[in-house]
């Protein structure tokens, strides 16, 4: 169907002839004209269309046309619109392509984010949904490109994985063989599997990337992993997009400098390619959304020790639901507190006890700290998860060991610490949380298409 998309129908074309295709989001109908706006996904406004009824005299095909939700296709003449460089479109001829019910469930009134979560086939064509999947298309086009531009090469770590990257058992199992009364055990059940032993979806492509950056030097995976993790918090899904770059010959200050970069030049490409929809959420889910996204490309990042952090929220008094002391994990308040109210902008906590970390990670001097970081950004807390991996064959053995994890399921991954060990670094973002960041969503489930969370598979 030949037309052109609603974004390049600007005041350029005034007096010009064009078709258009699209769904009417608001509609309205007087004595002798009747309007429909209109949007096809390629902007955030919407374009007017003006019917002259004397023009469409079948008033149930013009009422069909004007039903919300609808889906037609307009040919018209481009004119002035009454506001300062609008412009709409006087139909003189039209055709429903597709009707829409009167049961349609996205009417004129505000709904609520909850609402819109039931309907995940209709909510992307609303106003806030239609914002936030342009900007996450953009944001993901935008790292790809910042990786692409240093030297990185983009490789695909499996879905399917026979290893829990992260030693922590939340992997959700693969299998092709039902429920059998009649398996005595799970080495047993496992035989008769496609894969003759345990797999599960993978909770992040590390191992693998460690791989390939220990022959391609700079890398980076971006796909989709998966957390069986019993939570509800608005931070949590079960299914999320992940960008993991590792790097060859890079310390833990490397990789904190990496990621302060790519965080820097991917929020300023948002704030040159993405500037209506960034001003849609500053307007209506978190005033001064842009002034801090610009605060965060134009300043430097705090940094702090993970002692020091613990020290800086006791004497804070203030009173947090979870306990603060040195060797427990942060929580969101713990880091909303670092980041919202003491540093005021993104900071990095370096150095966490060992015990709470994953075995990967490389061990300080003092053996009980990791050289590894969190980065932590105001409204959301932590973004990042970065690391210098632990390169020493005997340490990563020793901690693989300890821990109770299947060595069996680690030999290539200690293979590497035999043939050529260097020192490398990483980190993995969680997309989603950075589209939460940048667009001021409170939400994770707000930011994914079709999320996937505890008892919720739409």
């Amino acid at each position: 169907m030949k037309h052109i998309d609603l974004c390049e129908i600007t005041s350029a074309l005034v007096g010009k002839t064009v078709t258009v295709c699209g769904w009417v989001r608001t509609s309205r109908d007087s004595k002798n004209v009747a309007f429909a706006e209109l949007n096809d996904g390629s902007r955030l406004e919407h374009v007017q269309i003006v019917f002259d009824k004397a023009d469409f005299k079948a008033a149930d095909k013009l009422a069909a046309m004007l039903a919300l939700g609808s889906a037609i296709t307009v040919t018209g003449t481009v004119e002035k619109g009454l506001k300062d460089g609008a412009v709409e479109i006087r139909a003189k001829n039209a055709e429903l392509l597709g009707g829409s019910d009167t049961s349609y469930p996205l009417q004129k009134k505000r709904h609520t984010m909850e609402f819109l979560r039931t309907i995940p086939h209709l909510r992307v064509r609303t106003n806030t949904f239609n914002a936030v999947f342009r900007v996450r298309s953009e944001l993901s086009y935008a790292i790809h490109e910042y990786f692409h531009k240093n030297g990185y090469y983009y490789v695909h770590s499996p879905i399917i994985t026979g290893s829990d990257c992260e030693g922590a058992g939340e992997v959700f199992k693969v299998t092709t063989v039902g429920f059998d009364p009649s398996v005595k055990s799970e080495d047993e059940y496992y035989a008769k599997d496609f894969f003759g032993r345990s797999a599960g979806l993978t909770v992040s492509g590390q191992l693998e990337g460690e791989v390939m950056a220990t022959a391609l030097g700079k890398i980076y995976t971006f796909g989709p992993t998966f957390r069986a993790e019993n939570s509800n918090t608005p931070r949590h899904a079960a299914e999320f997009w992940q960008i993991e770059p590792e790097v060859a010959f890079a310390d833990i200050n490397d990789i904190i400098a990496i990621a302060t970069d790519m965080i820097k030049s991917i929020i300023g490409h948002l704030l040159e390619h993405c500037q209506p929809e960034l001003e849609f959420f500053d307007a209506r889910f978190e005033n001064g959304l842009i002034a801090k996204l610009r605060h965060v490309v134009d300043s430097d990042f705090a940094r702090v020790d993970y002692s020091d952090a613990i020290e800086i929220l006791k004497k804070s008094d203030k009173t947090f639901v979870y306990p603060v002391e040195w060797g427990l994990d942060l929580q969101t308040e713990h880091e909303r507190y670092l980041t919202d109210e003491y540093f005021k902008k993104p900071v990095f906590v370096v150095n966490y006890p060992r015990k709470i970390k994953s075995f990967y990670m490389k061990q300080n001097p003092d053996g009980k700290t990791v050289a590894a970081t969190d980065l932590l950004v105001p409204g959301v807390g932590e973004i990042i998860g970065c690391s210098e991996r632990e390169n020493d064959y005997d340490k990563l053995l020793a901690e693989i060991t300890s821990r109770g994890m299947k060595l069996t399921d680690y030999a290539n991954y200690l293979d590497l610490r035999k043939y050529g060990s260097v020192p490398h670094s990483g980190f993995g973002l969680g997309l989603e949380r950075m589209l939460m960041y940048v667009t001021g969503m409170s939400n994770i489930r707000d930011t994914v298409e079709f999320p996937r969370t505890k008892d919720e598979l739409r």
